[in-house]
């Protein structure tokens, strides 16, 4: 759902020039980050290629697979050519499946770089293959679930998207089915807390977290067959997300994909800025988890929200709009298409400021034109809440005002106990009776409604779209790592040859190749 579609009647009256110069700063962006991780890879890229060729399960000391089959090559300094090139030549020399080469390698039995070497096109052609089945056999199970999305019905827009954080998986189901009874149409399982700094993916159910719940594929597929269990008795399709970010990016995203997750938080910047992530060790996991996502039908959710967390939301405002021009060309550079893409955005000005209310709406219009065929994630106060219930229930009320009348896609509700501790399911229950009668009350409010010409929504709109161009051709000069190291971005500065996860980064050699990029590549322009 959108208030304004290409071509359409401006209710900003912004300056299409002015777009046009943004978009082109952005595109420049986006082809110099492609030119400066070009030549690189990851650890967790490569881990998440043998996930894409079906390694999972642990060893006795509860090492991942995965992680066991890649620091195997990695330690041996072959990982350059690619763990799919070691991979596939142990399946030509051994007969085994990649499943019973991971296990042989943790058992000890297997050196894959001992290994005579097969001609290099046999290689290819022999775990491109294995990799193909592996994505024909996902494509059909989102072909399945998309299936069962038009039986039951997929709720209108604005979809309510809901955390649960629990830290046991099992009690993550009984919140996750109160906030679908509720009429939460996203139900998000938030991660235990730091989890995106752990360079690995911890396997099977987990009962204990921190602030959230593991993100493992077991947890995925509990979360999955309850809420489909819930869905097929109540006759409305419910959604599901987690956080595919950190260190383990497209790992995750290959997670969510074999279980069928319907929304992933897909964003380098959060980890960068807020856990210290390497910069470029962010940047190329999050081209490979955004290709993943984008191919699988899966939507992303970017992470601009985050700056005003840290930064003045009237002050940072450009910066915003600056980011979610940037995010945008990155996500369609890994071929994610504008109805995948849910740039963020959030309702962050404090409250005592006159005409706030003004100010949001100028900034959630104007997103919404910009961007009209992406389904805008937005996000509701919380960095001013301060304990007073009654004050954050009625901030919440103009969050989903503001919501309605701008036609947002996806919308994160409001909880009255938001910043004072993990709500409970009644206080999630209030915040979604919020939404509700808001969103009734108001529902073609936004058809309604012109702005006065030269009026302060007008006039902070473009104001703010004026300092988004200025920002973007200046990072279009100095690029967007310097731009980073000069904490434009939510006022927090990193540095491109510092932060966690630089060691994971792997310079790549000749003949060097991922089966998973070249097949995603290749069905993006069949």
């Amino acid at each position: 759902m959108s208030t304004s579609t290409p071509g359409a009647h401006s209710k900003l009256d912004l300056d299409p020039g002015v777009i046009a110069a943004c978009r082109q700063a952005a595109k420049q962006i986006a082809d110099q980050v492609s030119e400066r991780i070009a030549g690189h890879t990851t650890v967790s890229v490569e881990r998440g290629v043998t996930r894409l060729l079906g390694v999972d399960g642990a060893d006795a000391l509860e090492a991942p697979l995965p992680n066991v089959l890649v620091d195997h090559v990695h330690d041996r300094g072959g990982l350059g050519r690619g763990i799919a090139y070691w991979v596939g030549n142990a399946m030509i020399q051994t007969g085994r499946t990649p499943q019973q080469i991971a296990e042989a390698v943790s058992a000890g039995e297997l050196d894959l770089c001992g290994l005579e070497l097969a001609a290099e096109e046999a290689i290819r052609e022999r775990v491109t293959e294995e990799c193909g089945t592996r994505l024909r056999e996902i494509s059909g199970r989102f072909e399945e679930r998309r299936a069962m999305r038009e039986r039951l019905g997929d709720a209108p827009a604005p979809l309510r998207y809901v955390l649960t954080a629990t830290g046991d998986v099992y009690e993550d189901v009984v919140h996750a089915k109160a906030v679908a009874e509720a009429g939460g149409d996203i139900v998000a399982v938030i991660r235990s807390t730091a989890q995106s700094l752990l360079d690995y993916v911890p396997y099977g159910p987990t009962t204990e977290g921190y602030g959230g719940t593991f993100a493992t594929q077991a947890n995925f597929r509990i979360m999955r067959e309850a809420m489909d269990e819930w869905s097929e008795q109540h006759g409305r399709y419910v959604r599901l997300s987690s956080f595919c970010s950190g260190l383990c990016m497209s790992e995750i995203a290959v997670m969510g994909a074999w279980e069928g997750f319907d929304n992933m938080v897909n964003d380098a910047l959060y980890g960068i800025l807020y856990r210290d992530i390497n910069i470029v060790r962010g940047l190329i996991d999050q081209r490979i988890s955004r290709m993943i996502n984008g191919y699988f039908g899966v939507v992303i959710n970017t992470g601009e929200d985050n700056y005003l967390r840290t930064a003045d939301a009237l002050e940072a405002a450009p910066s915003v709009t600056a980011s979610q021009f940037i995010n945008h060309q990155l996500a369609r550079a890994s071929g994610v298409p504008d109805a995948q893409i849910a740039l963020g955005d959030a309702f962050e000005i404090d409250i005592p400021v006159t005409n706030g209310l003004l100010y949001e709406w100028a900034q959630a219009q104007l997103t919404r034109e910009l961007f009209p065929d992406c389904p805008v994630k937005y996000m509701p106060p919380t960095r001013h809440m301060d304990g007073n219930l009654f004050r954050t229930h009625a901030a919440d009320t103009l969050f989903n005002l503001v919501t309605i009348a701008t036609g947002q896609g996806v919308q994160t509700i409001g909880v009255p106990t938001e910043g004072i501790f993990t709500p409970h399911i009644h206080d999630r229950v209030l915040g979604l009776q919020n939404v509700d009668y808001v969103f009734n009350a108001a529902r073609d409010l936004g058809e309604e409604v012109e702005f006065k010409p030269g009026g302060i929504i007008q006039t902070h709109a473009q104001r703010v779209l004026a300092g988004a161009q200025e920002l973007l051709e200046r990072i279009a000069q100095t690029g967007l790592l310097q731009a980073i190291e000069g904490a434009t971005f939510g006022d927090v500065s990193r540095r491109v040859d510092d932060g966690r996860g630089i060691e994971g980064i792997v310079t790549t050699e000749d003949g060097y190749f991922n089966p998973v990029v070249e097949l995603m590549h290749e069905a993006s322009y069949a």
